[in-house]
């Protein structure tokens, strides 16, 4: 019996690799504290962006990626002169647009495109500020796990046009992704690098303290403010297909990484009796990334 209730877990854990990856977001957001770790920063930005600003100013937004995630509602409360929902999956838009309908909330946009073709060029992120953002300039951007899907080589340039082009005289980005190095064998960062390096010759090279470091030897962000900061997140479920599905979310699969079925039962086993059987947490390393625009007095991080 144990065997055929194993091999059943099993199964349902490869299967539930095919699910969308918004599905997948909902389970992690739902089960770890990474949305709430995100929350707390953004909120300091935001209460540094409410000190700058004047009164009077409605703030404007643009999240990008992140548009059916629980930040949302921080967002839409926030920037009320107007918030601009990016993503590229189609499907996790629609559900923000039955919210919106039915909650009647004008000041939000969603905007169906690949970020990574449109902000990587100067003046595709120029006609983007004229043909989507009418009203002008915003106050802020964020990039919350967005640039996961993005190669390190186009960062620069993407943060550059984001901050030349899209940031207002006074502004913030606010981007948070996984940490690139943990020797914590129970880290979503050592699980990717194990799997993704022993079957795909991958390993993650997406650090973003090492980008700080290049950001702040490039003359545009001369008088910013940038800040990184690392928290640590966990994340468990007792329901092994919930469990798998965020295991696909981070080893990227398929939408990245093409893992033979063979391939696929030996990281549902390795997973089942690694994490599941023995009730271990995944654990999340996440840099969170600042950038303050003429702010004169120092932000918060």
């Amino acid at each position: 019996m144990k065997l055929i209730q194993h091999k059943k877990l099993i199964e349902e854990g490869i299967k539930v690799g095919d699910s969308k990856m918004f599905e997948q977001d909902k389970i992690w957001s739902r089960y770890s504290r990474d949305k709430v770790d995100i929350g707390e920063e953004l909120a300091k930005v935001i209460r540094v962006l409410d000190k700058a600003l004047p009164l009077a100013r409605l703030m404007r937004a643009l999240s990008v990626g992140s548009s059916d995630e629980p930040q949302f509602r921080i967002l839409e409360t926030a920037f009320r002169g107007g918030l601009y929902l990016l993503d590229i999956d189609n499907s996790a838009l629609d559900i923000v647009r039955e919210r919106l309908r039915r909650q009647h909330t004008g000041h939000v946009s969603c905007i169906c495109t690949d970020y990574k073709k449109i902000f990587n060029d100067a003046q595709k992120t120029r006609d983007f500020l004229r043909e989507r953002l009418a009203a002008g300039r915003l106050d802020l951007v964020t990039l919350h796990h967005s640039m996961y899907y993005c190669r390190e080589c186009d960062w620069e340039a993407i943060i550059e046009n984001l901050f030349k082009f899209i940031l207002a005289r006074q502004g913030a980005i606010h981007a948070v992704l996984m940490a690139s190095k943990s020797d914590n064998e129970y880290s979503t960062t050592w699980l990717y690098n194990h799997f993704a390096g022993k079957f795909c010759g991958c390993i993650n090279d997406q650090d973003l303290k090492e980008f700080k470091k290049s950001l702040s030897m490039n003359p545009v962000f001369k008088g910013a403010q940038v800040f990184l900061k690392t928290h640590a997140v966990s994340f468990f479920v007792d329901d092994f297909a919930k469990f798998m599905s965020v295991a696909w979310m981070i080893l990227l699969y398929p939408d990245v990484h093409k893992y033979t079925l063979k391939q696929r039962e030996e990281i549902a086993e390795f997973v089942y009796r690694r994490f599941w059987l023995k009730k271990q947490p995944l654990v999340q390393l996440q840099d969170h990334l600042i950038i303050y625009k003429g702010i004169r007095f120092r932000g918060l991080i």
